[in-house]
Parts: C-alpha cells; sequence; structure tokens
C-alpha cells in the first residue's frame, strides 16, 4: 500500500551577529518567532498521518544561526528519517545553515518568514524576516535544490494553512513516487500496445520498479488463497451481496471473485509493492475462472490501487493523485469512452467496473454486477483527471478538472465528465503522448500536481 504518513523537520534560523543585540536582529523576537510558529504548527497540523520534529536538540533556542551546526542538524534528521525540511525564518536568518541543512538533509524544502509586525516609535525593526528569505532562496537555486514557498503572510492567515498542507500533500507524493515498486500481473494484452513503458528508464530516471508476477505464479498463489482464506471467503461473499445486485450470478464464481481480494492483498505484501498493475479480462478467466473487477472495486475503498489492463503509467498516475490527497479520497481508472449525444463538452469517462464502490451516486440506479463486474454511476461532484506518460524519452503530466453531469445510462462504472472545453481536452491527448487511460480523484489537486513538477523539472505540465 502507499504510505501516506510524512515526518516534516521544523527548522527555526535567525541571524547571528557578535555580541548582544538590542535592535534589529535581537535573538529574543526571533525567539519568540520561532516559539509561536512551532507552536501552531504544531497544533493544528499534527495528525496520525503528520509527525513532526524540530531543533530542540541543537541550542537553549531550538534555533540554528551557524553553517558549523549544519552537519549536526542533518545528521539528526537524516536519523529521523525526515520527509521534508520546513526552514522557518525567524529574522534575517543565516543563507549559510539553511542551504547547507538543505543540500545535506536532500529532501523537499518549504520555506517561509512570518510577517514582520512591530514597528517602535523611533523607528526600530526588530526581525526584517522577510528580507532575509530571498537570500536563502537564492542559496538554495545555487546548490540546485528545487523548494517550495509560502508567501509573506501571518502564521493564522489562510494561505498559510493552504500551502502548507499543499506542501504536505506533495511530500507524500514525493515519498511515494521515488522507489514505487509497481506488481505487474501477467503480461499486458496482446492488441494494447498503447500501454507500453519504458521499464527500465522509469527505474533509472524516477526510482520506479516494475515486478514481474508471471501468470503461472498468480495462479498459484490464487490457488492458495481459496483454501488460505476458506473462511473469510464467506464474508466477502456476503459483502458483495448485499451492495450489487447480482445478476443471477452463481455461489462458485461469486466466491472466485471475491478471493481477488485476499489475492492482491498477498500478492503487494510478498513482492514488496505499494500498488498493482494487472491483466484483467483476457487471462484471468482463463486462468482462475474468474474477473478481478469487483475486488479492485472493494479495494479501491481501502486505498488499495489495483489497475486493470496492465497500464503501469495509468498505476503511476493513480497514485500521484491518490498521494495529493494523502490518502483522503479515492482515485478510479476512468477512460475517455464516448462523447455525449448532446452536450460538446461533456464526454463519457468509462471503465468496465473497477472503480471504488464507495463512489456511486446515492440516488441512481442501484450497483449491480454485469458479467461478475461492478455497474454504477458515480457521484455529482467536481474532479481531478491526470496521466503522466511518456514517448521518445519525454515526460509530461496531463492535468485539469471536470464536474459531473447528466448523461445516457450505460453499463459499467462511469462519469459523464462536462470540461471547460472538450475539444481541446481531445486534441491534447491525440497530439500529446497519452492514451484513453485516465486516473480521476475527488476534488481539485491540480495545486499539488503543479507544485510536484518543481521537484521534477524535466516533467513537462501539460493543462489544457
Amino acid at each position: 500500500m502507499l504510505d501516506y504518513r510524512v515526518k516534516i523537520a521544523l527548522t527555526p534560523c535567525r541571524r547571528w551577529l557578535p555580541g548582544k543585540r538590542t535592535g534589529i536582529f535581537n535573538p529574543e523576537y526571533a525567539l519568540a518567532n520561532k516559539k509561536k510558529a512551532i507552536a501552531y504548527i504544531r497544533e493544528h497540523f499534527a495528525s496520525d498521518q503528520v509527525e513532526f520534529t524540530d531543533l530542540d536538540f541543537l541550542n537553549e533556542e531550538g534555533l540554528m544561526y551557524d553553517v558549523r551546526q549544519a552537519r549536526a542538524i542533518a545528521d539528526r534528521f537524516i536519523e529521523e528519517k525526515v520527509d521534508a525540511v520546513f526552514i522557518i525564518n525567524c529574522n534575517y536568518g543565516n543563507e549559510e545553515v539553511a542551504g547547507k541543512v538543505a543540500q545535506l538533509v536532500g529532501k523537499p524544502v518549504l520555506l517561509w518568514a512570518p510577517r514582520d509586525t512591530i514597528y517602535e516609535p523611533d523607528g526600530t525593526r526588530y526581525t526584517d524576516a522577510q528580507c532575509g528569505h530571498f537570500p536563502i532562496s537564492k542559496q538554495l537555486q545555487r546548490y540546485g535544490l528545487p523548494f517550495s514557498h509560502i508567501e509573506n503572510c501571518n502564521i493564522e492567515d489562510e494561505v498559510f494553512s493552504r500551502d502548507f498542507e499543499k506542501f504536505l500533500s506533495v511530500v507524500c507524493m514525493i515519498k511515494n513516487f521515488k522507489g514505487l515498486r509497481i506488481a505487474q500481473v501477467g503480461t499486458r494484452p496482446k492488441p494494447f500496445n498503447c500501454v507500453m513503458c519504458n521499464e527500465s528508464e522509469l527505474m533509472e530516471r524516477f526510482g520506479i520498479e516494475i515486478v514481474p508476477v508471471n501468470m503461472a505464479l498468480s495462479i498459484q498463489l490464487f490457488n492458495d488463497v481459496m483454501k488460505k482464506y476458506s473462511a473469510e471467503l464467506p464474508e466477502v461473499v456476503a459483502d458483495i451481496r448485499a451492495k450489487f445486485d447480482l445478476g443471477g450470478l452463481d455461489d462458485e464464481t461469486l466466491t472466485r471473485v471475491a478471493a481477488f481480494k485476499f489475492f492482491y492483498r498477498e500478492l503487494l505484501a510478498e513482492y514488496d509493492c505499494r500498488v498493482v498493475s494487472t491483466e484483467c479480462w483476457t487471462a484471468m478467466m482463463a486462468a482462475v475462472n474468474a474477473m478481478p473487477c469487483t475486488a479492485m472495486s472493494l479495494l479501491g475503498d481501502e486505498s488499495i490501487i489495483v489497475t486493470c489492463e496492465s497500464d503501469i503509467m495509468g498505476a503511476v498516475s493513480m497514485s500521484l493523485l491518490s498521494c495529493a490527497t494523502r490518502g483522503k479520497s479515492h482515485p478510479f481508472f476512468g477512460e475517455f469512452t464516448a462523447r455525449h449525444p448532446s452536450d460538446d463538452n461533456t464526454e463519457l469517462v468509462w471503465h468496465c467496473g473497477p472503480f471504488p464502490y464507495s463512489l456511486r451516486k446515492p440516488d441512481g440506479p442501484q450497483p449491480r454486477l454485469v458479467n461478475a463486474r461492478p455497474s454504477f454511476i458515480v457521484r455529482d461532484g467536481h474532479y481531478t483527471i491526470a496521466r503522466l506518460d511518456s514517448i521518445a524519452g519525454k515526460y509530461s503530466l496531463l492535468a485539469g478538472g471536470f464536474d459531473a453531469a447528466e448523461g445516457p445510462h450505460t453499463f459499467g462504472t462511469y462519469v459523464w465528465a462536462r470540461f471547460n472545453d472538450l475539444p481541446k481536452w481531445e486534441k491534447r491527448l491525440i497530439d500529446g503522448p497519452y492514451i484513453h487511460h485516465m486516473a480521476e480523484i475527488e476534488g481539485d489537486v491540480v495545486p499539488m500536481l503543479r507544485e510536484f513538477l518543481r521537484y521534477y523539472p524535466d516533467i513537462i505540465l501539460d493543462e489544457p
């Protein structure tokens, strides 16, 4: 499964000047900024998925101000396995130590300075925090380090919460993208040249590893699962019966359908993978006499991603969207299928049954199984749609949004998607390195995708 937990190193910084300062850059004011910021962040953003560490181990202030501190700080953060460094510039700061810590830790960096608010009657200022975070940004650039930034603001401002939450999502995306292991079950369906990907290139450029699982081993694992989980299978069968109109599906087939839920879980654990890209509608029926689509739907509600038709890049795209919400929303795998018969900007985004069951429209037709595959319409709302793909070594990420719309009833899992300019999207799919398969998720996570690509500048952002 994907890991949605992130650990952030809160790294407050101040200017050091010899002697005791009583005016500008007075350490007491930097310390006050540090205490307020860290207390607020811990109170408002810590959760089961978000953990923090800081510099309290370093000195009495818990502030860095000298480049000679950098190695000790970086060693501590690396030991604690932090996922990102948040440089909080509590007064003018010190670009030497800030840049060196970021370089040594080698994780995503966020830079922010609290708003300067104190102006004494005699004109004295104490912090100039905004001023100092510009040199820090230059130093990060000199080291060739991509970084994120929250505009100079008060910590209570909405912009801080918005951009800090965005950064947490980006950290989650980077953490899971780099070194992502994808279990490829079987080979791609013979006619599907479109889902080809460059396996060695994905590993060399992004650390993404494809772990092949041939059909012989898959059949063996499936049969083992049927025996191992014989006591648990009736419970899954009962769950499927409660959720779907079965359409006359017999008990033996339904039991084998249910077994896929345990099969993919076992497979992820056995091969130490985070997501699955699977052969489905051709080989699986011949191999085990059942289709996996229903299990894929149920697993989707447990944040376990299983993409169909051996689409590796589809699995990567779904992973990005899932991490953009830090697992709070469930992605689905719909494809551009048919244009609405009367609305020129609405498209049928469809697949034969793998969408998470929780996405069904509450007042829509009853979900049913058609040829052992789920069939229901997705609920109303706004959705992000995206696909990462490549050709000739050039990678781009197509991303945008649509709103669920009304359209003709059909089979499978689907949503009628209204775009601002559907012809422009069609042209991008035709001209770009994309195919009809896309990843979708509830809400607007395009800002997270944009920020993610700051850390992968060789991937082009493509927004129709």
